[in-house]
């Protein structure tokens, strides 16, 4: 089983990512924007700002994840369009939270001054909304209709919404959630 999962920054998604694929004992593929920055040598906001004009940036971001999770039967693909990208998933989840709760997140994870992490944050979410829009045409606050599964993180734990994933897995797998 392939499972898709995609939020905005400070979602959780990584995190997720990870005890799921743990939890089930898949592989988990979360290569990013961070990584590839590091890859090239380059500061991750700067590499941010170049992908702004360098759409190839975006599209061999996409095309490695799919590229890595079509290699194996069985993975968790957790990237900002995931559930999008990854066309034959066979469950599509989205987590959701406010821009507070996530600029709170990215500041006790990265530092820095609430206020600086919020109007990164929702700079990043319009900057990426945007360029998702121009690169592919998916508006990625809009994930109702591709998503078999939206999870709003606010108030949940990364281990109540791994619980609620492998319920939907398990139903996946029994054919109630087709």
């Amino acid at each position: 089983m392939r499972i898709a999962i995609s939020s905005r920054s400070g979602c959780g998604n990584t995190t997720v990512t990870r005890l799921l694929s743990e939890k089930l004992g898949y592989p988990m593929i979360n290569f990013t924007f961070r990584q590839m920055a590091d890859e090239r040598g380059v500061d991750f906001w700067t590499f941010c700002r170049m992908a702004e004009n360098d759409y190839d940036i975006d599209r061999e971001l996409d095309r490695r994840q799919v590229e890595m999770a079509m290699a194996v039967p069985d993975c968790v693909l957790g990237s900002r369009l995931a559930i999008w990208m990854l066309k034959d998933a066979d469950l599509k989840v989205y987590l959701t939270a406010s821009a507070e709760t996530r600029a709170s997140r990215i500041q006790k994870r990265e530092g820095g001054t609430f206020e600086e992490r919020y109007n990164q944050t929702v700079t990043r979410d319009s900057n990426d909304t945007q360029r998702y829009m121009k690169i592919y045409g998916i508006d990625n606050t809009s994930a109702e209709e591709v998503a078999d599964l939206v999870i709003a993180a606010d108030e949940k734990s990364p281990e109540e919404i791994v619980d609620i994933i492998i319920g939907a897995v398990r139903k996946k797998e029994s054919g109630v959630l087709a």
